[in-house]
């Protein structure tokens, strides 16, 4: 039997003058369409406009005041499965990040998300585990495998491939791998019986 391709959503989250994200975004999203069970919508914050202060949950999904958010709730809602591609700052995740997070709310329910961290030493881990917590409380599955770029900087060529691709590439199809199988389940069920949060 085979099944239908899901889609997923890579979010990249930086939104930084200069910022290394779209390299590791970009890499994110070709081993993702190496693929053949995956539709890619690669998601880039900075050119994705949301509002900081002023957007009210709706009761209804897709019911929002503002016409950014609208058209990032019809994405995030049309997305089987999420990879949000991080950097850490200051121990944490971007403000961009939270405010796309906050944006939306039904959207984000009964649906995987993964993460792949780029930064310095920690290779952006401390992010990954306050966005964690974050996400329980938008009701999707986050999956344990993660792929982690420690001095990041450092660990990919001129074309932005890594240096040493063996190890990321293993950890990447394991993320994808597990992001596969909750992404089918889910979209299953949610077909079959609409979430309730």
């Amino acid at each position: 039997m085979t099944e239908s391709p899901y889609r997923l959503a890579v979010i990249l989250a930086s939104v930084r003058s200069g910022r290394f994200g779209p390299v590791v975004a970009k890499w994110c999203t070709r081993q993702a369409e190496q693929r053949g069970d995956v539709v890619v919508d690669l998601i880039d914050l900075a050119e994705t406009p949301l509002p900081v202060a002023g957007q009210a949950t709706p009761v209804v999904t897709g019911q929002y005041e503002a016409e950014d958010v609208r058209a990032f709730a019809e994405r995030i809602g049309r997305a089987d499965a999420f990879v949000v591609v991080t950097p850490e700052y200051n121990h944490g995740y971007p403000g961009a990040l939270k405010i796309a997070i906050d944006a939306v709310n039904p959207e984000w329910h009964a649906k995987p998300v993964g993460f792949v961290s780029y930064g310095g030493i920690s290779g952006g881990l401390r992010a990954v585990e306050q966005l964690r917590v974050v996400f329980a409380e938008l009701h999707p599955v986050t999956v344990r495998e993660t792929v982690s770029f420690a001095m990041c900087h450092g660990k990919f060529g001129e074309r932005g491939e890594p240096l040493e691709s063996g190890p990321v590439n293993q950890a990447a199809r394991a993320l994808l791998d597990q992001i596969a199988w909750w992404a089918r389940v889910l979209r299953d069920a949610r077909a079959a019986r609409p979430y309730r949060a």
